[in-house]
């Protein structure tokens, strides 16, 4: 979190054996991203973690019912007051109730005077989770706008098996800090951010791809949105829900991804945006040609073995365009990196930072898989005065919220101590 006054949130915990795990967020939520927490059990909550527990950890007193202080109205005052309100576990007793919008506890109440995004973590049997009637109350407020995960799978309680497992306390925080306001240290900056991966047409039915899967960019965009910021999304084949409070562009190959990012940074006809991340693996070149209809095996004798040759010719260089027409105060780049005989990931990396002229370098190691897909990653930020910060490890969204304090901090430089142009 970035400094200020700490987020306020309210953690709901629902009458499930997953209860336990909560204690585990809390603290995630309270010391990893400095929030404020304030506990509101369900009646049945209480039967699987005690009372004294929750306050031990949340340093506050757990307000159990509407009853209690009723001169300060808590069914109401806790809801207004909070930034984020996070249910872990939600039962699909609780699911249901939401979606009815009942108030008939403490917790149900919070929820519906609550005017800040709602994050559910629901557990529950398999049965229950795939029963209709849990599936249309998960639909009802998805299309309210709370973000429901999706439970885990694998062991429940007892024997069983399947999905329905609380999601690690580790994946809920992650998520609710992608909700969380920054306390608008982005706000009023435009941003743009690509991300996925360009796709070349060889003919009607194939390309020339890459293994990126978008999320990082994703996370990018989310983060920043969550900051304050007003972000345009290039989505370059991306199968991903939509981040909340980002203009999402889809394109499919490099020209209209350059096309589309150079169009965002213009924005309303200023030519300039504030930040530029470019996190989309762009092709570096392109079929010559491509065939108008799918390219044919070759059959009969002395045919096995044969192939066509494609012709390939360079794409446009995106990012180097970016910096020389100065699209962006800050422009970002991104350097996916194995070592090989001619030097190690660093070596290449900063070959490509003075290449490029970028002001920041975000760089991943790849060398066997390492991030490809994977929910955890790495990276280290070059910068253009010769700085190296290697960023903790974490999932994207952590890892996305540390490239933006960087990125901020660039930009306030270039903006206070920097001369003009």
């Amino acid at each position: 979190m970035s400094t200020g006054a700490p987020a306020r949130v309210v953690l709901g915990v629902a009458g499930g054996i997953a209860a336990y795990k909560a204690a585990i967020l809390l603290r995630l939520l309270a010391e990893r991203h400095h929030c404020d927490v304030r506990v509101v059990p369900t009646a049945a909550a209480l039967e699987f973690v005690g009372e004294v527990t929750w306050a031990a950890l949340s340093g506050h007193p757990v307000a159990t019912d509407v009853w209690q202080q009723a001169h300060e109205v808590p069914h109401v005052r806790l809801g207004q007051a909070a930034d984020l309100v996070v249910v872990a576990p939600a039962t699909a007793d609780l699911l249901a109730r939401a979606a009815h919008g009942l108030a008939d506890d403490l917790l149900t109440s919070t929820l519906l005077t609550a005017r800040c995004p709602v994050l559910m973590a629901p557990a529950m049997h398999t049965e229950m989770w795939e029963h209709p009637a849990t599936q249309a109350n998960v639909a009802v407020l998805r299309a309210r706008g709370v973000v429901v995960l999706d439970p885990a799978h694998g062991r429940l309680t007892g024997a069983d098996s399947g999905p329905g497992r609380l999601p690690e306390p580790e994946e809920i925080a992650a998520a609710a800090a992608a909700l969380l306001p920054r306390r608008g240290d982005l706000a009023g900056r435009r941003i743009v951010v690509s991300a996925g991966g360009t796709r070349e047409p060889l003919d009607p039915v194939r390309f020339l791809g890459n293994r990126s899967s978008g999320r990082q960019g994703y996370a990018l965009a989310a983060t920043a949105a969550a900051r304050g910021a007003d972000v345009v999304l290039v989505s370059a084949n991306v199968e991903a829900p939509d981040p909340a409070g980002v203009r999402v562009v889809p394109v499919g190959t490099a020209e209209e991804l350059r096309c589309a990012v150079l169009a965002a940074c213009e924005g309303d006809g200023d030519g300039r945006a504030d930040v530029v991340v470019m996190a989309a693996a762009v092709a570096d070149f392109r079929p010559a040609a491509v065939a108008g209809d799918k390219i044919k095996k070759s059959h009969g004798p002395g045919a096995e073995d044969a192939a066509p040759t494609i012709e390939l010719v360079r794409t446009p260089d995106v990012l180097a365009e970016l910096v020389r027409t100065g699209a962006a105060e800050v422009v970002v780049g991104f350097a996916a990196e194995t070592g090989d005989a001619e030097g190690t990931v660093m070596e290449h990396a900063r070959d490509k930072l003075a290449r490029k002229g970028c002001q920041l370098l975000v760089v991943n190691d790849v060398s066997g898989d390492r991030v490809f897909g994977r929910e955890q990653t790495e990276v280290t930020v070059l910068d253009a005065d010769g700085g190296v910060r290697a960023l903790p490890a974490g999932s994207k969204t952590e890892v996305a919220d540390s490239i933006w304090d960087v990125a901020l901090n660039w930009s306030m430089r270039t903006r206070e101590d920097r001369p003009a142009g």
